[in-house]
């Protein structure tokens, strides 16, 4: 067995007791790919912005996933949940990131809406992964 089989994230669910992976979660997967277009998209923002609204949408975008993964190394669900709170309210901060950027026109419309809509899609995962911590 390799060192890193051993070295898994993952998360109990009350459902059964099954245990998956963070990385398998549909939320998690989301938000990382999220982050990328985020990454992706702030690419285009003008040079002024690089260590204000850039460097906010980053890390913000970042840190959803980077709280599930913590939250999921802490000893109980409490814990975790905890985090998963942090990573919804990364995602909230990204929504209005999001606005302001649409607002200066430094994004259009259309990436506006697939990346709002896919944040909100976000907030509501978290909010369900929170519930079920809670059981």
């Amino acid at each position: 067995m390799a060192v890193m089989d051993v070295f898994v994230l993952r998360v109990r669910l009350p459902e059964g007791g099954i245990m998956k992976s963070v990385e398998d979660l549909d939320v998690f997967k989301l938000a990382h790919q999220l982050a990328l277009k985020t990454y992706s998209v702030t690419k285009k923002f003008p040079r002024e912005e690089t260590f204000s609204l850039v460097d906010q949408m980053r890390r913000a975008a970042s840190s959803v996933g980077m709280n599930l993964m913590e939250g999921a190394m802490r000893l109980g669900s409490k814990e975790y949940r905890q985090f998963v709170g942090i990573a919804r309210g990364s995602a909230g901060e990204v929504c209005y990131q999001l606005l302001l950027a649409k607002d200066l026109q430094y994004i259009t419309e259309e990436a506006y809406r697939e990346l709002r809509s896919g944040y909100d899609r976000v907030i509501q995962m978290l909010f369900r992964l929170s519930q079920t911590l809670n059981r």
